[in-house]
């Protein structure tokens, strides 16, 4: 099978997981270009990574031999370069997430739509072993129906995290700890537990961090099953901790802690998977972790194009932890029930 050409754009912090990942897929997979504007950057990344750059994103339009464009940059740029990719005709793998707000989110996935191109998501959480199983062991029905979900995320960001021009922002990130460190878990707890209906909580920025947006986020959940269950998100939490979802169903409970599982069935059958202790990323240093899985989300793109079926993740499944994340900011907003729209 002939090689996938692949562009990158942008070329900052995010970017190393997945150059990593694409080198280790050399196989299947050929980078034709690296695009950043900046010259630093450019020059930093080739030091590390044996990728061609190049100084314009049109080098990587107008090229008719790049199949699909890897997007890392800012997510107030999310939408319109991607749209730009799949006027070209490429497929797209956006990194989390889609955009800053859920419209401009949901203009870049209907494009990509229109454009009859393939469009993934960076959301690796859904990569990882231990979730992938308890996925499988939900949908077998062994453990029966979900009654309950408790999801927690408790990471640590010193304030030398937001001091960087933009971040934490609504003009640049679109938001807080929901959508920039906790959109990976509750897309996670979403794909496992089934869409929620309804949210009530509080959101905050504590006087740990100076930052425009929230940074604290509690709230009680009504899943569409009848279920009901708990958000707790900050990135106040020293010095950071594993994200958890733990599961109370008919038959047993399963708790995920990052890498972790445990299921105990009431039958007394017990199903676990060893945490992998390089995993990280809960503390001050967020890109403390190993690059298995954003290859794994990459692998997975590469195939959805040559075979012409969907990604795990679409742009349409991302939409529905965007959607998820606007009701938890209206209801800590405003401190009333707020519907999730579906």
């Amino acid at each position: 099978m002939k090689k996938t050409r692949i562009a990158i754009v942008g070329l900052g912090m995010a970017v190393t997981p997945h150059a990593r990942g694409l080198v280790d897929l050399a196989d299947e997979v050929e980078v034709v270009h690296a695009f950043s504007p900046s010259a630093e950057r450019r020059a930093a990344f080739g030091e590390k990574f044996p990728f061609p750059t190049c100084d314009s994103l049109d080098v990587i339009l107008d090229d008719g031999s790049v199949e699909a464009v890897a997007v890392y940059t800012p997510a107030n740029t999310h939408r319109d370069i991607g749209l730009a990719c799949a006027a070209a005709g490429k497929h797209v793998l956006m990194e989390k997430p889609l955009d800053i707000s859920t419209a401009r989110a949901v203009e870049l996935v209907e494009g990509c739509r229109a454009a009859g191109v393939t469009m993934g998501v960076v959301l690796q959480h859904r990569f990882r072993p231990a979730g992938m199983r308890l996925a499988q062991i939900l949908a077998s029905g062994d453990l029966g129906a979900v009654l309950g979900c408790s999801t927690a995320i408790r990471l640590w960001r010193p304030q030398t995290y937001y001091d960087e021009p933009g971040r934490g922002s609504f003009a640049r990130d679109g938001g807080g700890v929901l959508i920039s460190q906790g959109i990976h878990t509750l897309d996670l707890m979403l794909s496992l537990a089934g869409q929620v209906e309804t949210v009530t909580g509080f959101a905050t920025t504590t006087p740990v961090h100076r930052m425009e947006t929230e940074d604290m986020v509690c709230a009680a959940l009504r899943f569409e099953n009848g279920a009901l269950g708990t958000v707790d998100a900050t990135t106040a939490a020293f010095p950071g901790f594993a994200e958890e979802i733990v599961l109370t169903c008919e038959r047993g409970t399963a708790r995920l802690a990052s890498t972790e599982m445990l299921v105990q069935f009431q039958d007394g059958r017990r199903e676990s998977i060893a945490a992998d202790m390089s995993a990280g990323g809960t503390g001050a240093d967020p890109m403390a972790f190993p690059h298995d899985y954003h290859r794994s989300v990459m692998a997975d793109f590469v195939a959805a194009i040559q075979t012409g079926r969907a990604p795990r993740v679409t742009g349409e499944e991302a939409l529905k932890v965007h959607h998820l994340i606007d009701a938890l900011i209206e209801t800590g907003r405003t401190g009333r029930p707020v519907t999730v729209t579906p």
